[in-house]
């Protein structure tokens, strides 16, 4: 009888044990899919929040090198429009330079006037520097200046009484003609035969030809007025 009781206790016991570790185990299961549910969740959004910020960084890369292409291109561009603008000064002489080239200087007839000889026989006239400047121009000068003014294509030498103008500034003798280009094209230019430099001699005036490796030629510094002619729209 004992033996029976003691049996029954221990299979109630048994029963017991099995149904708590059933319980047991079916709230750990339960625990750890609810935990790894949440854990997913978590790094999902963690990944969601990673891409839209991937994203968002990926935009603003390519933003700025856009700007940083804008910026090259304007630099580029400013750069090129400076080095055409140079060159547009250097052309129109608005710009100072230097280099190698000839120096002519002209003065008047130093003899003393005799009775009844034309005194214009003995000057320099606007009319001789002007053959100078264009013989010097075939010649390919590349810069000119007449007594420190420089020879633009709105420059004008002409006489005024007993002085010569050239930009609308009185100049008078010596007049020292600079030219900077080809030294041997110059002179052979200005010493062919038969040309106003040989002319200017016979009359007497005092003429002299030097060539110079370092000439400086001052910028043009006059007016430059255009009242009828326009740019012509394309």
């Amino acid at each position: 009888m004992h033996n029976k009781t003691g049996k029954i206790a221990i299979m109630a016991i048994c029963v017991i044990v099995g149904i708590m570790l059933s319980v047991q185990y079916r709230t750990s299961e339960s625990y750890g899919t609810n935990l790894r549910t949440s854990r997913v969740d978590d790094l999902t959004a963690a990944n969601s929040a990673l891409l839209k910020e991937n994203q968002a960084l990926s935009e603003e890369v390519v933003e700025l090198r856009e700007k940083l292409a804008n910026v090259s291109s304007e630099s580029q561009l400013n750069q090129d429009l400076q080095a055409e603008l140079r060159k547009s000064n250097l052309a129109a002489g608005l710009t100072a330079v230097t280099g190698p080239g000839i120096i002519v200087t002209l003065n008047d007839n130093p003899q003393v006037l005799q009775p009844g000889e034309d005194p214009n026989a003995y000057l320099v006239h606007d009319s001789d520097i002007l053959s100078i400047v264009n013989e010097i121009k075939a010649s390919g000068a590349e810069a000119i200046s007449v007594n420190n003014q420089r020879i633009v294509a709105m420059s004008e030498i002409r006489c005024a009484g007993t002085t010569i103008l050239v930009n609308w500034n009185k100049i008078g003798p010596p007049f020292v003609i600079k030219a900077i280009g080809n030294q041997q094209l110059l002179e052979s230019g200005l010493t062919i035969k038969g040309g106003k430099l040989e002319e200017l001699k016979t009359f007497g005036l005092q003429t002299q030809l030097a060539r110079s490796d370092n000439i400086e030629i001052p910028a043009y510094t006059g007016a430059l007025k255009f009242q009828f002619s326009t740019p012509k729209q394309k």
